[in-house]
């Protein structure tokens, strides 16, 4: 009797739960095929999963701090000078619903008169941002997903110290989770011991509480340096020494980072000052509400964040329409693509519409059901004219898009399910043909390192290997 009470039980709460995943909103069919399915086919392990992941919450405490800082922040169109660049913004007519959607998720307007510099890797990147941190006389601000105690990341914390030493403001935020071994380390300690305020972003404790909190796997992906309100760093790179020694089997990691300077800059603050708020609850307004300074001419940019407090299929959108806008040229390069199908479609309409499409994978992925999963989109891709090449020179994390020689998009954001809709992130849409120049030429660099993909081989593959490949596609509305 009691068994049959326990099974009962049991069967109600999958119906329950299958209940809930059919009437959950901003869920597409296949995820809901494969809740259902996890559900169904795995005892108790199945509930306990959805669960576990089945719901993007960030716990209701941490949404109603979200919402009462972002309704506390200044309208960015009132800075003093801010309206005034927007107007100075040159964007060409075709380019401008780009920006239209980039402004409807992040509410940034484009603005002009701003200027980059590609960093020549990921020590160059460390070493001009800790250049910039010594010249600080204001404030410094720096947010990373995953800051390592190893090389790179001593010297940033270093630079943190003596910038803190000589009275400048330093702000640092790490995520509690991908920046784990620095707030284990001596450095966390002695950045707080020379004066730097620390924070770390949705702090996990205890694992069991914050799993009823909300989701832990949950993350602040972003990759942010503001230095005095006049130089920003946005890219794919995190603190860590290219030999990224977690996962040294796989690297170098490769990656692409811009120095910026001009109005964009306050965009990035403005992300920033949102999370540092919400972390640590230290009201600094102030530092937005600062004029503007009259740039130079320079180009038009935009900042857009992204993240499960964001409106729906934010980033998403912003890639499909990026992939549509492209006439001649469409230059992609991701390391991790878990596509929704919308993403898929636009990169086969893009190379079916006669654009010349490229992308381009790491040979190698640090995650094999990433990696897999990836593959298993191959042939529908080849078929439809994409070329695809695998990068053999290590991990390529550069998350890149170049779009006839005029618009170039990068940031933190992957082309997976995660970045869609579970990461916190933050990218820059430039057009300006100089900056898409030189990361077009970066691109051309990568494709040196690679070798190209053929239907002929994705084809000849075993039976096993597809079945592989296939069977974790099926999973990708989980990953």
């Amino acid at each position: 009797m009691r068994a049959l009470m326990l099974i009962a039980l049991h069967v109600l709460v999958q119906i329950a739960l299958i209940v809930r995943v059919l009437l959950r909103p901003h869920r597409d069919p296949a995820s809901r095929v494969a809740w259902v399915a996890v559900i169904l086919s795995l005892p108790v392990l199945g509930i306990i999963t959805y669960l576990l992941f089945g719901e993007t919450s960030i716990g209701r405490h941490r949404l109603e701090r979200i919402r009462q800082v972002m309704a506390g922040l200044p309208d960015i169109a009132t800075v003093p000078g801010y309206t005034a660049l927007a107007a100075r913004s040159e964007i060409p007519e075709r380019h401008q619903p780009l920006f239209r959607v980039g402004q409807s998720i992040s509410g940034f307007e484009p603005v002009g008169g701003n200027h980059a510099e590609l960093m020549a890797d990921s020590d160059a990147a460390i070493a001009a941002m800790v250049a910039d941190i010594d010249a600080a006389t204001r404030h410094i601000h720096l947010l990373f997903y995953i800051w390592l105690p190893d090389g790179n990341g001593t010297k940033m914390a270093e630079a943190i110290k003596r910038a803190a030493a000589r009275g400048v403001a330093c702000r640092v935020l790490v995520d509690d989770l991908g920046s784990r071994s620095l707030i284990r380390s001596k450095l966390w300690s002695e950045m707080a011991d020379s004066g730097a305020r620390l924070g770390q972003a949705l702090r996990v404790g205890n694992p069991l509480k914050r799993i009823l909190e909300g989701r832990i796997d949950i993350r602040n992906h972003r990759k942010i340096l503001v230095v005095d309100n006049t130089i920003t760093f946005c890219g794919s790179q995190n603190c860590a020494d290219p030999e990224f020694l977690p996962k040294r089997k796989f690297a170098p990691w490769v990656d692409v980072m811009l120095r910026v300077t001009g109005p964009v800059v306050r965009q990035n603050q403005y992300v920033f000052a949102a999370d540092w708020m919400t972390t640590t609850g230290e009201d600094i307004r102030g530092l937005l509400s600062e004029p503007l300074d009259q740039p130079s001419p320079g180009f038009s940019a935009q900042v857009i964040t992204s993240g499960p407090t964001a409106r729906h299929s934010a980033a998403p959108e912003m890639f499909e329409a990026v992939m549509y806008s492209a006439r001649r040229e469409l230059f992609v390069t991701t390391p991790y693509y878990v596509p929704l199908d919308a993403i898929q479609s636009a990169l086969c309409a893009a190379a079916n519409r006669g654009v010349d499409t490229t992308i381009i994978f790491p040979a190698r992925n640090d995650d094999f059901a990433v990696g897999a999963t990836s593959r298993s989109y191959y042939a529908d891709l080849l078929e439809a004219g994409v070329k695809i090449h695998e990068y053999g020179a290590g991990l390529l994390h550069s998350k890149s898009m170049t779009v006839d020689g005029e618009v170039t998009l990068v940031g933190s954001a992957n082309m997976d399910r995660r970045s869609f809709e579970l990461n916190y992130e933050n990218n820059i849409l430039i057009c300006d043909r100089a900056v898409t120049a030189q990361i077009r030429a970066r691109q051309e660099t990568y494709l040196a390192d690679s070798r190209r993909i053929s239907l002929e081989e994705v084809e000849a593959w075993p039976w096993t290997r597809r079945l592989w490949n296939n069977t974790l596609a099926v999973l990708g509305p989980l990953l």
